[in-house]
């Protein structure tokens, strides 16, 4: 029998998060105002009507503290300051209030796993042993010789362990040695973030995005991680040995939970949790009784080969892992990944979108998705990321997926009047937003179409998941709420035509969205032809021999078990 997820106690009083569409803007690469080449606070002021115009809910803005840029903002000297770089706190203030003033949301980027060795606490805690915050960070001593205290490696390469000279031991840093991990043991650490999300909430933020949550608390012991099968014992990269005693410690829960507590104190505030575990693990971090993170980010998408059958799985493990009450969410890019067009390519892009904007959950959304943005080559002498710089062999550089916004085909794409802090793309005077605007059939309106159809149609806001058929192109499935209508999604994954037979043969629907053109507003029934890279959303019209319930036929959700449907 066919599986139907759906969480009815989530009715018209569902929180803004579990209706919404979330946007993520990377600040430096938005809008630049000041022509130094580099984005800032008013730039997202200044496109504020854009994002209204796509019917975005919330922003979610990329640091903007004061912050020496070792790791563009990731590195934070002054949790509640603003960097002169993004502008001022009053630039800041004048963006909340503009962000509420058209009835969206904005929730912050907090970095509590580690901050800039530029910190003060930071500085304090390196002056001596017996410094008040020297338990604020990592402190250990090392071995004979200044060797490490254990094998933990950096994520940006070699070992994770700096040695300070001044003291004669090493703190621990998890990315670069320019981050020091701070010491979540420390309840005066608990408190000092805690305190820092207060100041933002007291500014009427309406959540935060926790980077790197799984990260946050190690293990007391401070035990050697295993290397992974087959690898080098001796190695220096992260991905050669498994974390378990360098991440996702059980009692990270409580310090999740105690962020929860706070941000429920202020009212209807959303905590979002960026953690790469596989599903088994991400789900813990709703936390017991739905008391911890809002939204663990879900980044299955992310990696997932780009294959109708291994995409259903992910979505069906997904969806029956799901803790009672734990609303889904779905992503397909960030400004740590590759851009999905270069993914998987623009055709099909366009069925991506389909299919992030379909399922049930919130959609997070990366700026310059919603145009095609591609990832733009960097040449190695103008690699600023440190991630890219510390692999110059291994073409690991996050910035080819972090280039200036392009909005229209003025020089420099209309983002800055001056060169920008990142080559843009050669295609910029073909692929922008002023072009996309005016273009009926474009990625832009597109999505702004399916963001339309998600807002007007409790089955894709509350509505029932419901698996219906994949074999080696297609994947379709069914949206459905009880007051509402009733909707079938077919989304041909592959670049060749293919055919779909509904399991129920007597059917008819109209389609209302196709991510090529041609198709919208007519009548369908029957199998249906797919054109390469084609993804359709039929509304299904109730009448005899059409399943009032798909989730009650049996066999109506089917695999490579049945005989083909595709030809």
């Amino acid at each position: 029998m066919a599986q139907m997820y759906n969480k009815e106690e989530n009715t018209s009083r569902q929180p803004w998060w579990e209706t919404g569409v979330i946007y993520q803007v990377y600040p430096r690469s938005f809008q630049d105002t000041n022509q130094d080449g580099v984005g800032d606070l008013n730039g997202v002021i200044q496109r504020l009507d854009y994002l209204k115009w796509m019917q975005v809910d919330c922003i979610w803005l990329s640091p903007v503290f004061r912050s020496p840029m070792a790791d563009f903002g990731y590195d934070i000297s002054d949790y509640t300051g603003i960097d002169p770089l993004f502008g001022s706190i009053d630039d800041f203030d004048r963006l909340i209030s503009e962000v509420h003033r058209r009835d969206m949301k904005l929730i912050l980027d907090l970095v509590p796993n580690h901050t800039s060795d530029q910190h003060p606490w930071f500085r304090e805690s390196r002056k001596d042993l017996h410094n008040r915050k020297r338990n604020w960070y990592i402190w250990q001593d090392g071995g004979p010789d200044h060797t490490p205290p254990n094998n933990w490696k950096s994520v940006f390469g070699g070992p994770a362990w700096e040695y300070d000279s001044a003291t004669g031991q090493f703190y621990y840093h998890a990315f670069l040695k320019e981050q020091p991990d701070l010491n979540w043991r420390n309840p005066e650490v608990w408190q000092a973030i805690l305190d820092v999300m207060r100041f933002w909430l007291e500014k009427h933020v309406d959540g935060f995005r926790v980077d790197v949550m799984w990260h946050m608390v190690k293990d007391e012991l401070l035990r050697n991680n295993p290397s992974q099968p087959g690898t080098d014992p001796a190695s220096d990269f992260y991905d050669d040995y498994l974390p378990v005693y360098s991440t996702d410690q059980p009692e990270v829960h409580e310090i999740v939970r105690a962020m929860r507590e706070l941000l429920e104190s202020y009212g209807q505030k959303v905590l979002i949790g960026e953690i790469y575990l596989p599903v088994s693990k991400l789900i813990h971090y709703y936390g017991k009784d739905n008391k911890g993170a809002h939204l663990p980010f879900n980044f299955q998408l992310l990696t997932a080969e780009w294959k109708a059958e291994q995409i259903s799985a992910i979505i069906n493990e997904y969806e029956g892992a799901l803790p009672e009450g734990g609303w889904p969410n779905w992503v397909l890019g960030n400004h740590d990944q590759r851009r999905i067009a270069t993914r998987i390519g623009l055709p099909q892009a366009r069925v991506a979108a389909m299919l992030l904007l379909t399922l049930r959950g919130t959609p997070t959304l990366y700026y310059g998705e919603e145009i095609g943005m591609t990832d733009v080559a960097i040449p190695r002498s103008e690699i600023v990321d440190p991630q890219g710089l510390g692999f110059p062999d291994l073409y690991a550089s996050r910035d080819p997926g972090r280039t200036p916004m392009q909005w229209d085909s003025s020089p420099y794409a209309g983002f800055s009047q001056t060169k920008a802090w990142l080559r843009l793309a050669h295609n910029y005077n073909e692929v922008n937003v002023a072009n996309q605007q005016h273009a009926p059939a474009s990625m832009l309106n597109l999505y702004r179409k399916l963001i339309d159809l998600r807002k007007n149609e409790p089955a894709f806001t509350r509505g029932a998941y419901t698996p219906l058929y994949t074999d080696q192109q297609v994947l379709a499935y069914v949206r459905a709420a009880p007051e509402g209508d009733k909707f079938m999604v077919v989304l041909n994954l592959t670049a060749g035509p293919a055919r779909f037979d509904p399991p129920h043969q007597q059917w008819h629907g109209e389609v209302v969205i196709n991510t090529l053109p041609g198709r919208e507003g007519l009548p369908t029934s029957g199998p249906i032809l797919l054109n390469g890279d084609e993804g359709l959303i039929i509304r299904l019209e109730p009448g005899a021999g059409q399943p009032e319930d798909p989730a009650s036929t049996e066999g109506l959700a089917t695999t490579g078990s049945t005989p083909p449907r595709i030809r």
